[in-house]
């Protein structure tokens, strides 16, 4: 643009002004350098004069009218054709908060219409990257809109009406306006926005200017149906807080009545989870195989557990496996090491780790000065799950079902040995001592506090190092192991 241009002031709104002024300007033949864009959202846009305001303008970018394919003479030799790609992309753009939105949108219609017809197919274009970037967020947004909008009932003049407010971080209510319409067409309802409001009164909907939170009712008995109905459909085994926090951000809370629950469902979600799988797949569980036992006579008491184990049929696993491997030791054990399953060797012999596993276990204990003849060793799962390969069987990691039913045998070793410290061997066997929250490799080491010992500690299982291809990382994972080892050793010359 040379000095004696002038630059064109020209104010955008919403969508339909845009479309409104921008088939004006491509017709004029304005270039995106000569236009100045007034975003009429923000306060100062307000203020000003709009250069097209009170014009007798075309409604839509698209497919131009007969009188303006006549106009088009001024910059353009064809009739002005966009994809509908585009359309699409510049709806949700121009719900951005963005105060350059028009001005980008302006520029990508500009070039699209002067030649550059395939524009928005190269992702690496500045412009095309800049508007998929907003459209992401726009579309976020109003899923959050959709997801997080709750309704509460008044009554007015006509009856009742249902009132919802929602702070949201784009002007996204006009493009989900139509969704809440179709959705609940049968009742009166209306949501406030900061920005603007959306109000349907059975038949057409109406947008208006924005409301504040204290406009829109705090509570009402529809409170409790959303309580019940999130606390039902809670599923604890899923959860993962931070990605729970970025799509459900703090700001919405205070219009959603169920997130008062969320703090104790969190809390209690380790048990929920142990409930659940305890009673999936019609609750298998070894718990109906366990005899009773008493945990003053621990020689005894473990005989009895290794005999009634002998013939569990609490889950599948049993019955391909070669028989059940109990855990072997000291009944009076103060410090009892956990592995996962036992595998193709422990299976044949009936004594968990006696394989490689086993010998690395075993070299490692006499290293950190521990005497196995001391220690309890036993399995969270007591059968070996494989998959038979030529006549190799190979190890399968037991489902979570299968690990919950076995439980119960671990648990009763543990009750009746009671020891001081456990060491769990794994991510199986950590899962199933300190919850399913637990993540080995960032609290590897580490003291933790769980229901069956003062001390446990979770470390690698031998088997895991073993399989590791890469000679460097297998040693670093085998010092760390034998760390960890000397370390759970420290602590039990401690006790008393």
């Amino acid at each position: 643009m040379t000095a004696s241009e002038e630059c064109l002031s020209v104010r955008a709104t919403r969508w339909d002004d845009w479309r409104v002024t921008s088939r004006r300007l491509l017709i004029s033949g304005a270039a995106p350098e000569t236009i100045h864009w007034i975003d009429g959202r923000s306060k100062s846009g307000r203020k000003q004069s709009d250069l097209f305001g009170s014009a007798d303008v075309e409604p839509v970018v698209g497919e131009p009218s007969a009188e303006a394919e006549g106009q088009h003479a001024a910059g353009f030799s064809s009739p002005f054709r966009v994809p509908k790609a585009f359309l699409n992309l510049a709806r949700h753009v121009s719900c951005h908060r963005s105060p350059g939105r028009w001005e980008l949108l302006y520029r990508l219609l500009w070039r699209i219409t002067g030649g550059e017809k395939h524009l928005l197919t190269n992702a690496a274009d500045r412009d095309v990257h800049t508007a998929t970037k907003l459209e992401k967020s726009v579309s976020r947004d109003a899923h959050k809109m959709k997801a997080f909008v709750r309704f509460r009932e008044i009554e007015d003049a006509e009856g009742k009406r249902f009132v919802a407010w929602h702070r949201s971080d784009h002007y996204t209510l006009e493009l989900v306006a139509d969704f809440f319409a179709r959705r609940f067409d049968v009742m009166r309802w209306a949501i406030l926005t900061p920005d603007e409001s959306a109000i349907w009164d059975g038949k057409k909907l109406t947008m208006g200017d924005g409301a504040p939170r204290s406009d829109a009712p705090e509570a009402d008995e529809l409170e409790e149906v959303w309580k019940t109905y999130y606390a039902n459909i809670f599923n604890p085994a899923r959860i993962k807080l931070n990605a729970m926090r970025a799509e459900m951000p703090k700001k919405h809370w205070a219009t959603m009545p169920e997130t008062a629950l969320i703090d104790d469902l969190v809390r209690n979600a380790p048990t929920r989870v142990e409930t659940m799988i305890r009673h999936a797949e019609g609750g298998v569980s070894a718990r109906p195989f366990l005899p009773e036992v008493s945990t003053g006579e621990s020689s005894q008491s473990i005989a009895r557990l290794r005999e009634a184990a002998a013939v569990c049929q609490g889950c599948d696993l049993h019955g391909p496996a070669t028989q059940t491997v109990f855990g072997v030791g000291n009944p009076n054990a103060k410090l009892v090491l956990v592995g996962e399953q036992p595998g193709d060797r422990e299976d044949l012999a009936g004594e968990p780790f006696v394989g490689p596993a086993g010998q690395l276990l075993r070299e490692t204990l006499n290293d950190v000065g521990l005497d196995p003849a001391e220690l309890y060793i036993t399995n969270s799962v007591k059968h070996f799950k494989f998959k038979p390969t030529g006549k190799r069987r190979l190890h399968v990691k037991p489902a979570a079902r299968e690990v919950a039913a076995c439980r119960p045998w671990l648990e009763a070793e543990l009750d009746v040995i009671r020891p001081k410290m456990v060491v769990a061997l794994g991510a199986t066997a950590a899962g199933v001592l300190l919850g399913p929250g637990f993540r080995l490799l960032k609290s590897r080491g580490q003291v933790q506090r769980s229901d069956h010992a003062k001390w446990t500690i979770a470390t690698y299982h031998p088997s895991a190092i073993l399989r590791v291809p890469n000679e460097a990382t297998r040693e670093t994972m085998r010092q760390a192991f034998l760390d960890d080892l000397h370390f759970a050793a420290e602590h039990y010359r401690m006790l008393p």
